[in-house]
């Protein structure tokens, strides 16, 4: 008989524990990866999206600016609908122009396009108040503001 004690080898199997919590992090690091890419991605898509739709939402709006305008230059309408909203809810600012090369709108909480009629939802967190900017082909200018009140 021997009498000496053979040391005992630790092989991979005799540690199933490891290898299993190796196994769970591996697996929630790509499930990770792959929320995180997808949200990416799906986030991207929304954004070209709004985009495209913008652009074609202004093709039509130039279409029928052209259609409509006549020789009048200027803001037809600037209005918000309601004047007066509690901090946390939405506005609506719409306006409608003639004969308008490019539009801005101070501050710039939204795209805004030469349109006969475009409306914007806009969260202010204090009273504001909104100008909008219309420039013609020859660089004349004109202005008109609509405030929209917090309480």
């Amino acid at each position: 008989m021997d009498s000496d004690p053979q040391p005992q080898q630790h092989t991979p199997m005799k540690k199933p524990l490891v290898y299993a919590v190796i196994g769970v992090v591996v697996v929630a690091g790509y499930l990770s990866y792959l929320v995180i890419s997808r949200h990416e991605a799906a986030r991207e898509y929304e954004r070209r999206n709004t985009e495209i739709l913008n652009q074609q939402h202004q093709a039509e709006d130039q279409l029928t600016l052209e259609q409509l305008a006549g020789k009048d230059f200027g803001i037809r309408t600037l209005y918000a609908t309601p004047p007066v909203i509690r901090r946390g809810e939405t506005a609506e600012v719409c306006y409608d122009v003639s004969n308008a090369k490019s539009v801005s709108l101070d501050p710039p909480v939204a795209t805004v396009w030469p349109s006969h009629t475009r409306c914007f939802e806009v969260t202010p967190k204090r009273t504001t108040t909104y100008t909008l900017t219309i420039t013609d082909a020859a660089g004349k200018t004109a202005s008109k503001t609509v405030e929209v009140r917090v309480h």
